[in-house]
């Protein structure tokens, strides 16, 4: 009787146990979409609402552009877990508030299947972010990119005419992600054998 019960005991806690890594683990991937969130909402880490969706593409311009130029930076990084190479096409150009403005990133996958990405952007300094208006970016859909294979993504954008008298130069940052980080085990084993 004892042993049975130890047992039971045993199963129970084993069962907590299991259940409770399956919750971390859910909330580990919970976090990254939270954190976005929180950002969007709260104005911070050069986040907005114009720099993450398609709706500043409808939203009037301020009587188009004016004399006024700023200094552009685009920077490019890649979480750790994705083998791509990820750059800029140009580090920097001069954009006259108010005008659309158009440049590029190239990605190349290194790895030998395929991967999709997704690219989460910032604006550097915060003040700036609702004022940098995304028309067209990679980064508002998945990204993927067959075995070796590199792409050239283009990005439209605008900054708006409201933009402080004492910001003169904006960062535009992106970091991908893999978004299905851990699946490729199966794929990189095949890629492995076949060489």
């Amino acid at each position: 009787m004892p042993d049975t019960t130890r047992s039971a005991s045993v199963t129970r806690t084993v069962r907590r146990l299991l259940l409770a890594v399956g919750v971390m683990f859910g909330f580990g991937f919970a976090l990254v979409p939270l954190y976005n969130v929180l950002c969007e909402v709260a104005g911070i880490n050069g986040k907005s609402v114009a720099l993450t969706s398609g709706a500043s593409s409808t939203a009037p311009s301020e009587a188009g552009p004016t004399g006024r130029e700023v200094t552009v930076e685009f920077v490019g990084n890649v979480n750790a877990e994705l083998p791509w190479d990820f750059r800029p096409v140009a580090s920097r150009m001069k954009v006259r508030l108010g005008e659309m403005a158009e440049t590029s990133y190239v990605a190349h996958n290194r790895a030998g299947y395929a991967v999709t990405g997704q690219a989460v952007p910032s604006v550097a300094p915060g003040q700036a972010a609702k004022h940098f208006q995304k028309i067209e970016c990679f980064c508002f859909t998945e990204q993927k990119l067959e075995a070796g294979e590199q792409k050239n993504m283009k990005v439209r954008f605008r900054v708006d005419r409201s933009l402080a008298e004492d910001i003169n130069t904006v960062t535009l940052s992106y970091t991908f992600f893999d978004l299905h980080k851990g699946e490729h085990g199966d794929h990189s084993g095949h890629a492995k054998t076949g060489g």
